[in-house]
């Protein structure tokens, strides 16, 4: 008689609990795994940019502002593109390089120039990106890989145009459903010994694709929207 009395009080208790939960989580259930997914982003970001070459050996040394405006499409979850176009400054100086150079006392001792990149990279989230919510198993926080193709500009005492090839890591964080906040270190390697306008101060000539170039790095955090709602009634994957 008491295990029956149990039983009846377990299914009693079941009779109470099953309703509320079909009233109020399923309908939070069905809506937390409807939400759309955006294409695209659009934002801006900050940092700062610091040159390595000839003037400079140190990633801490002469710090500079940047700014960026940054356009990403996002191909799934896990991969995107992005567009970004940054300004800023590379400065250096001879002392910084802790080095002496046989034509030092005929060369500038130093260097201020505007920076101009124009990039575009392809990222790897090491997980699927989101909420959760429109894509199962995404996360809202998730590390990434990048690397791509850049131009460079960079004006001031001289100028000079070539292209850089940029390769960094980064961590993305999903701020709200459509606000994203991006913290990224990029490394930029040039194909020009001329950004601080020096070119082969120990007088022997380099050969190779990335020997003896200048390159910069850019520490920037930077903050995006979604944009582009993509279609549900679709293939998501061919649309």
């Amino acid at each position: 008689m008491e295990r029956r009395y149990q039983i009846n009080k377990v299914k009693n208790l079941v009779k109470w609990i099953l309703p509320f939960y079909l009233f109020t989580f399923l309908p939070f259930h069905a809506v937390a795994q409807d939400e759309p997914e955006y294409r695209a982003e659009i934002g801006a970001g900050g940092g700062l940019v610091n040159y390595l070459g000839d003037m400079n050996g140190s990633l801490t040394s002469n710090l500079q502002p940047m700014g960026s405006i940054i356009g990403r499409y996002k191909m799934n979850p896990r991969m995107a593109l992005t567009l970004t176009v940054s300004a800023g400054k590379l400065s250096g100086s001879v002392s910084d390089a802790q080095t002496w150079y046989p034509s030092q006392q005929d060369m500038k001792t130093s260097f201020s120039n505007t920076l101009v990149d124009v990039g575009m990279r392809y990222e790897y989230n090491f997980w699927p990106y989101g909420t959760g919510r429109e894509y199962r198993g995404a996360r809202p926080l998730v590390p990434f890989v990048a690397l791509g193709v850049g131009g460079t500009f960079v004006s001031g005492d001289n100028s000079k145009i070539t292209a850089n090839f940029p390769l960094g890591v980064g961590v993305k964080y999903k701020v709200s459903q459509r606000l994203n906040l991006t913290a990224e270190w990029m490394m930029h390697f040039s194909l020009s010994d001329d950004l601080d306008g020096i070119k082969d101060p120990y007088g022997i000539k380099s050969s190779g694709l990335f020997k003896n170039t200048d390159c910069y790095s850019a520490l920037q955090l930077a903050l995006t929207y979604d944009l582009w709602v993509k279609c549900r009634v679709c293939h998501n994957d061919r649309d």
